[in-house]
C-alpha cells in the first residue's frame, strides 16, 4: 500500500515569471517614479492661479507706478520721461508737506493707541465671567463694519448739530466744532482710526495672552508683584513680539490712512485742505480727465518708500530691545 505525502510544489523553471512580491515591488517603483516625474510640475500649477492674480493686481501696478514716476503722464495721454522731474517739484509744493505733515502726526498718536489700549482690552475680555461673549462680540464688530457707514455715523454724530454736541449743549457747554476745526477733525479721524482697529488687534493680543503661561503671574505674586507690576514685567515681555506686530501694522496702515479723513473732511480735505494725506493727495492729483498721473505715482512711491521704512525701523527697534 502506498503512503500519503503532500503534494511536491512544481519547480519553477528558469526565466520564469517574477513572484508576485517582485511584481508588487516593480509596481510600487514604477508609481515612485511616476510620481517623481510630476514632482517638479505640480507645485506650480497648483499655485499658478494664485500667481496670475498676484501678478495682475499687486506687481504690474506697482511696476507701472514705479514706471510713471518718472514720467508726466496725464489721463488719456501717454507722457515721455522727464526723469526725477516729479521728484524735485514735491520739494516745492506746499500740499505735499501738509500730506505728509497730517500722515506722520497720524502714525505718531495713532500706532501708541493701537498698541497698548488692544493689548488692555484683550487682559479684560480675557477673563472668564458670565456674559463676557457678549463684549468680546460688541468690541469686534466695528470690525466687521464697512468704513463708509461707520465715517457717516462718527460724521452725524460730531456734527454741529448732531448728538455729541447736543449732549454738550444739555449739560451747559458750548458746541465744538468737531469737523470744522483742523486739528479737531484730524484727531476725531484718529479717533475713528482707533475706535475701529480695537477689537482687530484684540483677537491678535487674545492669542498671544493664551500662550502666557499662568504660573509667571502666580509666581510674581507671591513675589509680592500688584497688577501694574505684573503688567510690566510678565505680560509686556511675553507679547514683545505680538506687540512689534501690531506696531508694524498699525504704522503702514495709520500712514496710508485714506477713508476716515476723506468720509469727516470731505474731498477738499477739511478747511483750506489743511486736513489732507498722501493718499487723498494721490487721489486728488491722479484722478479726473486732467488728472497727473505721473506726479500721483511720484507720491505714491515716497508713500511706499516711507512706509517700508517704518516697518525697517519697527523691527530693528525690537532686534535692540532683545539685546
Amino acid at each position: 500500500m502506498k503512503s500519503s505525502s503532500p503534494a511536491a510544489s512544481p519547480v519553477r523553471p528558469a526565466g520564469a515569471a517574477p513572484s508576485a512580491a517582485r511584481r508588487t515591488a516593480a509596481g510600487e517603483a514604477g508609481a515612485r517614479r511616476r510620481v517623481r516625474r510630476q514632482l517638479p510640475t505640480s507645485p506650480w500649477l497648483f499655485a499658478a492661479p494664485g500667481l496670475v492674480i498676484v501678478g495682475w493686481f499687486i506687481l504690474y501696478p506697482f511696476v507701472s507706478t514705479v514706471i510713471n514716476a518718472f514720467t508726466d503722464k496725464r489721463q488719456l495721454v501717454e507722457g515721455k520721461y522727464v526723469g526725477l522731474a516729479n521728484f524735485r517739484e514735491l520739494l516745492h509744493d506746499e500740499m505735499f508737506w501738509i500730506g505728509l505733515r497730517n500722515s506722520t502726526l497720524y502714525v505718531l498718536v495713532v500706532v501708541p493707541a493701537l498698541v497698548i489700549l488692544p493689548l488692555l482690552l484683550a487682559m479684560l475680555v480675557q477673563k472668564q465671567i458670565p456674559g463676557i461673549t457678549f463684549f468680546r462680540s460688541a468690541f469686534y464688530t466695528p470690525v466687521v463694519a464697512s468704513i463708509v457707514v461707520v465715517g457717516l455715523i462718527w460724521v452725524w454724530m460730531l456734527d454741529e448739530r448732531g448728538l455729541v454736541n447736543a449732549v454738550l449743549e444739555a449739560v451747559g457747554a458750548g458746541k465744538v466744532g468737531f469737523l470744522s476745526d483742523q486739528w479737531l477733525l484730524l484727531f476725531s479721524a484718529m479717533a475713528v482710526t482707533v475706535w475701529k482697529g480695537l477689537g482687530y488687534y484684540m483677537i491678535i493680543y487674545l492669542a498671544a495672552l493664551a500662550n502666557v503661561p499662568r504660573e509667571l503671574h502666580e509666581a510674581a505674586a507671591v513675589d509680592g508683584a500688584g497688577p501694574i507690576r505684573r503688567f510690566v514685567s510678565v505680560t509686556v515681555p511675553a507679547v514683545r513680539s505680538t506687540m512689534v506686530l501690531v506696531a508694524a501694522l498699525s504704522s503702514v496702515a495709520a500712514f496710508k490712512v485714506f477713508s476716515e479723513v476723506y468720509l469727516m473732511a470731505g474731498p477738499a480735505g477739511g478747511p483750506a485742505g489743511e486736513d489732507t494725506t498722501l493718499v487723498m493727495l494721490v487721489q486728488r492729483t491722479g484722478t479726473g480727465l486732467t488728472g497727473r498721473v505721473g506726479y500721483a505715482s511720484a507720491i505714491s512711491v515716497v508713500i511706499f518708500v516711507v512706509t517700508v521704512a517704518l516697518m525697517l525701523l519697527v523691527l530693528r527697534a525690537d532686534r535692540k530691545e532683545n539685546r
